[in-house]
């Protein structure tokens, strides 16, 4: 997915959270209301996109399981352009860019699950290069975000920690708003989970790069 930040840009301290957060919220960014129900007509609607069976072949397929599918696709696109939305209001009000909050996100997990994080995790993490990794805790050790200490078993290591004012930060914005997720999957019972789950699984492995010979070169 393509964000609108640069790669590497500056780290602002932590004390301009709050304009950002005020600036973001009267641009409205982020918006919780739920969006209206996906319309065969849409941008991901089968029709759409190989109206001439050039990517699928609906023949063996009735009319009203082509409006379906393609429903069920255009709410997928939804979700994505929701995600979309929350991730950059929540780099704007971080006043970072996409990897640093990745690389947020794993520490929050890591910590959580009391687990040492060291520079070389995070680059595995992000499948990044080694440099960019350094570069990328030295701009949020810089911004007040981060702090490295001795590792507890390997001289050679640090271990780096999330500061208490960026957790509360990435706590009260995007976590508030990914958390919400929580309540659509509580709504279904053990055998909807069942089927949504199998279908997410078959979608990630139907489009995933092992299949894209054009992108192995």
């Amino acid at each position: 997915m393509s964000q609108s930040w640069s790669s590497e840009p500056s780290t602002p301290n932590l004390s301009s959270l709050n304009k950002n957060y005020t600036r973001c919220n009267n641009r409205g960014t982020v918006n919780d209301k739920s969006p209206q129900s996906a319309k065969p007509s849409g941008m991901f609607s089968l029709r759409a996109n190989s109206p001439s069976g050039e990517l699928l072949d609906l023949s063996g397929l009735e009319e009203e399981d082509i409006e379906q599918i393609s429903a069920l696709m255009n709410s997928l696109g939804n979700l994505r352009e929701a995600e979309r939305r929350v991730s950059e209001a929540s780099a704007t009000y971080m006043a970072l860019n996409e990897t640093d909050m990745r690389a947020l996100h794993f520490l929050i997990v890591c910590e959580n699950l009391e687990q040492d994080v060291t520079a070389s995790s995070i680059t595995r993490h992000l499948r990044v290069s080694p440099a960019t990794t350094t570069k990328l805790l030295d701009r949020l050790e810089k911004g007040g975000h981060i702090t490295r200490s001795p590792h507890p078993t390997d001289r050679r290591a640090t271990t780096i920690h999330i500061t208490r004012e960026t957790r509360k930060a990435a706590y009260e914005s995007v976590g508030a708003m990914q958390s919400r997720r929580f309540h659509a999957a509580a709504r279904l019972n053990r055998e909807e989970r069942d089927i949504v789950i199998r279908f997410l699984v078959d979608m990630t492995e139907q489009i995933d790069m092992k299949h894209a010979d054009w992108a192995q070169h």
